[in-house]
């Protein structure tokens, strides 16, 4: 009997042992399968969307912002005093050069211009009055002058004295004397016309400042005296007038662009401006830059010139300004998004042939639009990581996707349906790969090593 047991007892203890070894090697197996992924294919892969650097020549720009500025503007100020009597614009209209704005009362310039003209005629009548008297004394004097002559002669003959002689000869004198006299008198007169007739013109401009006319083409502002007040002569302003047709794009650029723009001189660099709002991009051409730098802030102030034929741009508005400098040939650029930045400086995830990532150290010098220029780092051709990086690490296996989130493709664990996807294994009691139940008693996973 007690052989027996001691028999049974050992049986026991092999059976025991026997599940224990299969349990083991059926959790080793279940490791390794999950170490390797479906497919045994090693490490789970990264979905990511990856570029090309690409090598083409680049235009050198800057962007930067500025802001717009009317290529004239004229703020409407009176020259004369009165009141407005019309206005023939209304607020916001575009006037051309030239054109009839306000009216002031002209009727007090008017009268006074009637006196002058008036004292005008009557300084040119004394004038005459004064031409005449010289002609009438001239007569006097040469008949003075004869009786002179006559009167030496009898003097010397003894017929007359010598008081009638003196007599005679101070006649001549006083009718040379009442000639100097005239001609002063008409030297006097032609002034006095002359004072008057510039009176005169001066208030017939005075006059003509009665009608104020738009001194360039452009759009008005608001009317601020209207019909009927009072104005001051260069006291009140009364409206402005920006012309918009061309207008100047005013913006800085720090001072190592100067020795660009000092290559660059007489020749017209393109520039573009698009509003702060968005919109089609303005062309224009760079007009000229300051002859200094500005030393609190180190840049160069410039300014461009567009046409604005559709007066898309508008004085005292912000917009982004690209000005192209010249082109750099053989240049590599990268998606943007595919540049990160570290601890270590800018750096991107290159995908190898083995489908593995590795990091590289770059040098970004610029932007160009949704691209950027790399110097140093990549070469062309290479495939960069664009989305997806947050998962990465170096040496990390990827999932090539189409861009906006297509089916994976390339290296790593097949893509598909839930069953088999990596990382994610099939619930209890579902089908496994091959079409039957999962491993274990009724379908059931091994949960543990050995029995219970």
């Amino acid at each position: 009997m007690n052989a027996t047991q001691d028999r049974a007892r050992y049986s026991a203890l092999l059976l025991i042992s026997a599940a224990g070894l299969l349990a083991g090697c059926q959790g080793d197996k279940t490791t390794a399968a999950s170490a390797k992924g479906p497919g045994g294919r090693g490490e789970m892969a990264v979905p990511v969307t990856v570029a090309k650097a690409v090598q083409r020549d680049v235009p050198i720009q800057v962007e930067v912002i500025g802001s717009v500025e009317a290529s004239e503007a004229v703020s409407l100020k009176p020259q004369i005093s009165g009141q407005v009597m019309q206005a023939f614009f209304r607020e916001g209209d575009f006037v051309k050069k030239g054109q009839l704005l306000i009216t002031i009362d002209p009727r007090s310039l008017e009268a006074q211009l009637n006196q002058l003209q008036a004292q005008i005629l009557r300084d040119r009548a004394g004038l005459a009055q004064a031409q005449a008297n010289l002609e009438r004394d001239k007569a006097q004097a040469a008949n003075a002058n004869t009786q002179l002559d006559r009167a030496k002669q009898l003097q010397a003959g003894g017929i007359i004295s010598k008081e009638q002689y003196d007599q005679y000869s101070t006649t001549a004198a006083s009718s040379a004397a009442t000639i100097n006299a005239d001609l002063a008198a008409i030297e006097n007169a032609k002034a006095t016309i002359a004072a008057s007739t510039a009176a005169a013109e001066n208030q017939k401009v005075a006059l003509g400042y009665t009608k104020m006319y738009a001194p360039i083409s452009g759009r008005t502002g608001s009317l601020t005296i209207k019909p009927g007040n009072i104005v001051t002569a260069n006291v009140t302003e009364m409206a402005t007038i920006n012309q918009i047709q061309p207008v100047f794009v005013s913006f800085a650029l720090p001072e190592v662009n100067l020795s660009a723009l000092r290559k660059n001189i007489g020749s017209k660099l393109p520039v573009s401006a698009v509003p702060e709002e968005g919109g089609a991009p303005q062309t224009g051409v760079l007009a000229f830059y300051e002859n200094t730098v500005d030393p609190s802030t180190g840049t160069v102030r410039l300014k461009a010139t567009f046409s604005n034929q559709e007066r898309i741009l508008w004085p005292g508005q912000f917009v982004r300004v690209t000005l192209k400098l010249g082109e750099r040939t053989g240049a590599i650029l990268i998606p943007s998004q595919a540049v990160q930045s570290g601890q270590d400086g800018t750096f991107v995830y290159i995908v190898k042939p083995d489908q593995k990532v590795d990091v590289r150290q770059v040098t970004a010098t610029e932007r160009l639009g949704d691209e950027s220029v790399i110097s140093s780092g990549i070469t062309p051709g290479e495939t960069v990581v664009t989305e997806g990086t947050l998962r990465l690490v170096a040496g990390a296996r990827v999932q090539v996707r189409e861009p906006g989130g297509g089916r994976p493709s390339g290296g790593g664990a097949r893509g598909g349906g839930r069953r088999g996807a990596p990382g994610e294994g099939a619930p209890a009691g579902a089908p496994g790969p091959t079409g039957g139940s999962g491993p274990g008693p009724a379908g059931r996973a091994p949960t543990g090593g050995g029995p219970r």
